[in-house]
């Protein structure tokens, strides 16, 4: 999996770039078919920082979270939230999909 940060129009420490890349990498729990993580970073005037998260996954998967406020660690762990979120959401969904629970019996009603 490749992680990529990129900053706009601010410059970010070296902490904060390496906890954006420990957070992304992080995501690889929830699921495991992420090819590549990319981090924006960049400032907004109103509030402080925007940052955008994008997972690119196998089978043209991608999710995206964004998130504003006035510290960079907020909003990476305001991604990292979402992101969390979308991806089990979509474990779910496609996991086991042509098999019920176990025990449980599929009942054709007659038209």
């Amino acid at each position: 999996m490749h992680v990529l940060i990129t900053t706009r129009h601010i410059e970010a420490s070296p902490e904060q770039k390496a906890y954006a890349e420990q957070k992304a990498n992080k995501l690889l729990t929830f699921y495991d078919r992420i090819q590549e993580i990319e981090v924006v970073i960049e400032e907004a005037q109103p509030v402080g920082f925007h940052i955008e998260m994008l997972v690119n996954a196998e089978h043209n998967n991608n999710f995206v979270a964004n998130s504003r406020s006035d510290k960079i660690e907020k909003c990476v762990d305001e991604c990292y939230q979402k992101l969390e979120r979308q991806l089990t959401e979509h474990k779910e969904r496609h996991r086991n999909r042509k098999h019920t629970g176990a025990g449980e019996s599929i009942r054709h009603q007659p038209v």
